[in-house]
Parts: C-alpha cells; structure tokens; sequence
C-alpha cells in the first residue's frame, strides 16, 4: 500500500520549493492517508507557511506530517516506500545506500519544477537507472495536460473559495495582491496605478515586494499616493494566503506555488516567472502564455500577453496595465472557467499515487 513516503526539499528561494512540497505532503497525508516525512534543511522558511512548527526542533509533526531538520549527516532508521526529491535536491548517500539495501526497492520519485512547455510531456514519467546502485529514479513533471502529473488541489478547494467569496461584503474600486521578486517594476506599476481613474487598494507581501515598495516611497506604509492605497501585510500562513487571492480582485503572483493558487482562484492574474541566466525563462513563460491565451479573443489574448512580458522583462507597462484592464470583464469569466477546466483533471496528488502503486 506504499503507506512510508519521505519527501525530501532543499530551500532555494525562500518560500517556493517548500510551499509545494509543504502542500503535498499534507494533501498526501490528510487526503491519502500516508505517512509522510518532509525532511527539510530549513526550518525556519517553512514556520512562516505553518506557524506552529518549532523551527528550533529536529524531528515534530504538524499536519499528520512529520517534520524533519535535513542536517549534513542525517540518521537513516528507515526510508520510505516512496521517496521525492523534490526538484532535483539530491538525496542524502547514505539515504541513497539504505535504499539500495532495502526490498522491495523504494518507488523514487523526482518532482520537477512546473513548465507548459512541450517537451516536459514527453520527458514524464521517464525512468533513470542510477549509476552504480540498483535503483531507478523516475522524473515526474507537474503539468496542465493530462500527459503530465496535473496541478496541486485538494477536495473541496473550489467550494471553499466559493463560500468565501459568496461571504466576502461589496466593496469599490479595486482590491489587488502582490508577491513578485525584486526585479519587477513595482515603482511603474505604482505610479500606474496611482494615475488611474479607478481607486485601488495594492496589498503588498512582506519580503522582497514590500522592501521593493518601501523603497519606492522611502518610508514605512502604509501609504496613500493618488488612487492608490498601499497596504502592507504580515506572511500568511498557506490557507490564509489563498483566501486573500479569493478575495482579491486581480493577483500578482511568482514562482510556482502562488503561480497555481492564483489559477484557482478563478480571477485575473498576471505572473512573475523565476528569472534564469540566458533568459530561459522567458521561453518557458510564452509556452504558458501560448497555452493559457488559447481561449481569449485576439485582444484579450494580445493584452494578456503584454502585462506578462512587461512585468517580466521589457515593454510599456503603463499602457500594457490600461489594456489588461480594459479587458477585465472577459477576464473575470475566462479565468473562472480556465480553473473548472483544469479542475476537470485528476491532481498532483492522486497522480502521484497512483503512480508509485504502479511500479511495486
């Protein structure tokens, strides 16, 4: 019944490579019943996501999962049935060697970074004998087709969101949230909307977009600046943080984990991707945009496009943002029912599942 499963995460930026694996393990556990382990070499990035760890502590469980500090020279009692290693962190030798001594030999899995690009369909599921230990890794792409390993979603995610939203009191003008990286152009995209005729309330993230604000401005928020109204908030925990993209009438988001989140909450969204040397990643952001513009008329197509380039590396934001939000109605039901369609897929989870059973 591959009831063991350790997932194992190395932080590279912060918040993005644990909020996935942080997710999964508790969907895995909760939702499937497993016993998970995360082993995780920084704990003090995940306590912003789940407040209730003890980032001070080796080993403690939240969530049904059991937490453990990732340290240089970990103690090997067992390893699991199924073992992720998640994008690529490269397990522990003497995990690798308990491994190899253990039968039936563990199902591992390698969790690979989110990409709509073509070739990832083809590269899922793909097997790779290790070197010199009688273990096969399998490379596992998450994905928006269903040649791949689909998206992150628990049960009963749309009818909570759509409470919540049903609950949510009227308000005027425009609620938007941002989380991006440093090298977005906050300050053209502040300045923007401060000039617009609509009155908008900017919800900024702390870390790297707050201190991209306050430096902005030169001073702590929050901060009044024409139309516009610019309200820090304190990290949110997972849970919370969704319920603030629900609410919220357009969402700028990053990366991988909020990148997704923002997709189901059915609302117009413009994404910062991971930047990459050579600029790879602007390949992998207009097989997104390729994949995700299908649906739209050719105007909401091209507006789309131009706000995800222009936050991403160069064009006209001012009138990229006065296009975008000139398509906003067809937006607002386009997104809605981009989430139910890729809702219609089985998620990460349960593929993954139903994966590993396959190869016992």
């Amino acid at each position: 019944m591959q009831l063991h499963w350790d997932i194992f995460c190395r932080v590279i930026d912060n918040y993005g490579d644990i909020g996935v694996c942080w997710r999964l393990a508790r969907q895995l556990a909760n939702e499937h019943g497993k016993h998970v382990r995360l082993w995780l070499d920084d704990l003090n990035s995940l306590q912003p996501l789940c407040p209730a760890i003890d980032p001070a502590r080796a080993r403690q469980s939240c969530s049904a999962v059991e937490i453990i500090h990732w340290t240089e020279n970990p103690r090997i009692d067992r390893v699991g049935e199924v073992v992720i290693e998640a994008f690529a962190c490269e397990l522990p030798v003497a995990y690798l060697e308990a491994m190899a001594q253990t039968t039936p030999t563990p199902c591992w899995i390698n969790l690979e970074y989110l990409t709509a690009e073509a070739w990832a369909e083809s590269c899922h599921g793909m097997a790779s004998p290790h070197p010199s230990l009688p273990l096969t890794k399998y490379f596992y792409f998450p994905g928006f087709s269903t040649t791949t390993g689909r998206l992150l979603r628990e049960q009963g995610l749309f009818a909570e969101r759509d409470e919540t939203i049903a609950q949510a009191t009227g308000h005027h003008g425009l609620d938007i949230s941002l989380f991006s990286y440093d090298t977005a152009p906050i300050s053209a995209l502040i300045e923007t909307l401060a000039e617009s005729s609509i009155e908008t309330r900017l919800h900024v993230s702390p870390g790297k977009p707050l201190a991209a604000v306050a430096a902005h401005f030169g001073s702590n928020g929050p901060w009044q600046h024409g139309r516009l109204r610019v309200l820090p908030f304190a990290f949110l925990p997972q849970d919370d943080y969704d319920r603030l993209l629900w609410r919220c009438d357009i969402n700028f988001v990053r990366g991988e984990d909020s990148f997704v989140r923002a997709q189901w909450a059915g609302k117009p969204f413009v994404w910062q991707i991971y930047r990459q040397e050579e600029d790879a990643h602007l390949v992998k952001l207009e097989a997104f945009l390729n994949r995700y513009t299908a649906g739209l008329s050719a105007v909401g197509a091209t507006a789309v496009s131009q706000l995800f380039r222009a936050w991403n590396s160069a064009g006209d934001l001012r009138q990229a943002w006065a296009d975008f939000i000139a398509i906003r109605s067809e937006l607002d039901r386009y997104n809605h029912r981009w989430a139910n369609q890729l809702a219609k897929n089985e998620n990460l989870a349960e593929t993954l599942v139903k994966f590993c059973a396959a190869k016992v």
